[in-house]
């Protein structure tokens, strides 16, 4: 159990660390709303070497650790919903809190950077995967 506990915390704050760095670099697509979120490499690799429960609570807390670090309870809101869940979800809430329903027009664009950037989240797990399993096996 105390090593399930340390690999979980060693992944919560590798992600913090994920996501703080990507707050500080000055990445800017151009598209309003589009980050790399470089976090979710560690949440891809996690889903190799623990359990789905484990890797589940290791993202939750992230994003509430990293929302209220660095963000506010909307930022955390937002990332709770996760993927194209959350791309959908955050123009709702634009187009109620500004009044204008033409919004819905930016969900092509939410949806080919979220598979763009997963590809490349993707890609980028699937090179650090054979290493972390070489160094562990699934936690029991």
């Amino acid at each position: 159990m105390s090593k399930k506990v340390a690999y979980c915390a060693m992944l919560i704050a590798l992600a913090m660390i994920f996501s703080y760095v990507e707050a500080l670099l000055p990445i800017d697509f151009g598209i309003p709303g589009v980050k790399l979120g470089i976090a979710n490499i560690v949440v891809v690799v996690g889903l190799y070497i623990m359990w789905t429960r484990e890797v589940m609570v290791i993202s939750a807390v992230r994003i509430v650790l990293v929302g209220i670090l660095f963000g506010n309870v909307m930022s955390i809101a937002y990332s709770l919903a996760g993927g194209v869940s959350h791309n959908i979800g955050q123009l709702i809430v634009a187009m109620i809190l500004v009044e204008n329903m033409k919004l819905i027009a930016y969900i092509p664009v939410l949806l080919i950077a979220g598979a763009v950037t997963g590809f490349i989240i993707g890609l980028l797990s699937s090179r650090i995967v054979p290493v972390m399993q070489s160094y562990t096996c699934r936690l029991e």
